[in-house]
């Protein structure tokens, strides 16, 4: 499979369409959050293929030659005879890339920057509202602690390539439009690096760095949501060869809560109240995250009427102050009442006007004998 298919794009991609289809597949890869048996080299071949196509002087070289190291196989697309670009020879005759000897680019890097990782974290919505420290242990690429990232075994070096001489490149004659002439190639022997390394660390096979599960302490500010991510510069993978780590990125995960329900940076809470309460009006004690609040009810109150609390609700991610808690009124009529209840009941709805006969309800007047009325005439 080649560099696009692995990545999931046309051979005309942009590099924005290479990058944005990297990420999806990176996240979706990443060993991390992933514990398929073949993701972690789906991932480092979506790394790979990533690390070429969105280099442009990678990617010209892999479309011309089919190859990330610049030897033809064949199957190169580009102009130019032998699947060679019209640019590498005009770079052969008049310089063009600069860095190395004869016009060439120079040795290649070991060292590169390592890879961005995400991770999920779960907090719960109290943690969310006033902000929390999270301790994390996450796996990922560390320096080697053996090799020191140098991924040579302690008291060796790398050595210079008796091939190239540590240019990384070799010179091949080639026939183009215009005759023979002298190209550039990165060196096989090398892979381009301009020094082999004989004596590889024992600890991470000479990559210089290796997989370990490492403890972390972030920050998780206040107002944060489900989606809601934070980016540690540096925290990602360890780089290659003792290279700059990634970035970590964090996205959160805002649990549901039992008791409270979040719109925005608003929480919406129930609260029951006994039927006699809600008609005297009473004055009762609501517990928040805050700690216990204290409640007005007027008399009459209804169910489905809201007591506002200001300030009461989440923080604001971005500027001062917090939203509100809105506590919804449940008025609990009772559904068992022994006789002495029943008969105060009773007492109470004919003072009301609201008498019972033969447990249907008669009334001189008002919405109830409205609403009797127009029952009996269905």
């Amino acid at each position: 499979m080649n560099h696009y298919d692995t990545l999931g794009v046309s051979r005309d991609a942009t590099a924005e369409e290479i990058k944005k289809s990297y990420r999806k597949l990176a996240r979706k890869l990443h060993p991390d959050v992933n514990d398929a048996p073949d993701a972690q080299d789906r991932f480092k071949a979506v790394t790979h293929a990533y690390e070429v196509l969105s280099d442009p002087q990678k990617r010209r070289v892999y479309d011309t030659t089919g190859n990330e190291n610049g030897s033809s196989n064949g199957g190169g697309g580009g102009g130019g005879a032998d699947g060679f670009a019209f640019q590498d020879i005009f770079e052969t005759f008049f310089g063009g890339g600069g860095g190395g000897g004869g016009g060439g680019r120079g040795p290649a890097s070991r060292t590169r920057r390592g890879q961005d990782a995400l991770i999920t974290v779960r907090v719960e919505l109290k943690e969310a509202v006033f902000g929390v420290n999270k301790k994390l242990e996450i796996d990922t690429a560390v320096t080697c602690p053996t090799c020191d990232g140098g991924c040579c075994r302690p008291g060796t070096h790398p050595t210079t390539c008796d091939v190239c001489h540590g240019s990384g490149q070799i010179q091949r004659p080639m026939r183009s439009i215009l005759g023979n002439v002298m190209t550039l190639a990165t060196c096989n022997s090398c892979q381009g690096f301009g020094t082999m390394i004989l004596d590889p660390c024992n600890e991470c096979m000479g990559e210089g760095r290796v997989r370990n599960r490492r403890s972390l302490t972030i920050k998780v500010p206040a107002g944060v949501s489900t989606g809601t991510r934070i980016q540690l510069g540096g925290q990602g993978e360890a780089g290659p060869a003792g290279g700059p780590a990634g970035d970590l990125y964090v996205e959160m995960k805002v649990a549901n809560d039992p008791e409270f329900m979040r719109e925005g940076d608003d929480l919406h809470a129930t609260l029951s109240v006994p039927m006699t309460a809600a008609a005297l009006g009473t004055e009762l004690s609501f517990d928040t995250f805050d700690g216990e609040q204290p409640i007005s009810i007027k008399s009459g109150t209804q169910s489905g009427e809201v007591v506002n609390l200001r300030n009461l609700g989440v923080t604001h991610l971005r500027g001062a102050g917090r939203g509100d808690l809105k506590v919804h009124i449940h008025v609990e009529t009772p559904t068992k009442v022994d006789a002495e209840q029943e008969a105060l009941l009773k007492q109470l709805a004919a003072l009301r006007g609201e008498g019972f006969t033969e447990g249907r309800l008669v009334s001189s007047g008002g919405v109830f004998a409205r609403l009797r009325d127009k029952l009996g005439n269905l």
